[in-house]
């Protein structure tokens, strides 16, 4: 199998894609002060992915205030791409789309057998599960959460509490507040 979990505090896979609208989002080249929050969605024919995407577009300047930049990301062809920021009324957020399966794979997603949908756009026949990681400016991974289902995921305010939790009490993410659940060997 070729799906293996990232690791916080290391180095996550190079990720590079075409956006909605034109342009590029390569993770190499983002700076935010914090962090990037990656939201990996399963397309355009996805109802709860429509509900979550369209939140996190209208909290981007609270995530912003925050020092984290925002993409969402996907499978989904250029033509779905295209129709997502119209179809589901978003304003800002950067959508980027044409993930490979081998590239959704070393990001440690789930990836789906579509099934055709009677009304609505119809499932592409492979697709990526959800996920949202958040990436520190060096690259290694601070936060993930990875799903095989669309429902229960994680909540933009709840992102933003917990970075004003460590703000109020002047915690830094690298000295007081590290990336949690880092051990890769098992302790003795």
């Amino acid at each position: 199998m070729d799906l293996v979990p990232l690791m916080p505090r290391q180095q996550v896979p190079p990720l590079a894609v075409r956006l909605a609208g034109g342009g590029r989002f390569d993770l190499a080249a983002e700076q935010p002060r914090i962090v990037t929050l990656i939201a990996f969605y399963r397309g355009l024919h996805c109802q709860q992915c429509s509900d979550y995407i369209a939140d996190l577009d209208g909290k981007l300047g609270e995530l912003e205030k925050r020092g984290i930049s925002a993409v969402a990301i996907s499978c989904d062809t250029s033509e779905r791409a295209e129709r997502t920021p119209a179809d589901w009324g978003l304003k800002r957020l950067r959508i980027g789309y044409g993930l490979s399966f081998a590239e959704a794979r070393h990001w440690g997603l789930f990836l789906t057998q579509g099934r055709p949908r009677k009304e609505g756009w119809s499932e592409p026949d492979v697709y990526a599960e959800p996920a949202l990681y958040l990436v520190r400016p060096d690259g290694t991974l601070f936060f993930t959460a990875v799903q095989n289902m669309p429902f229960a995921r994680p909540r933009i305010e709840d992102v933003c509490a917990g970075f004003d939790f460590m703000f109020d009490r002047g915690y830094f993410i690298d000295k007081d507040c590290p990336a949690r659940g880092e051990l890769l060997d098992l302790p003795a």
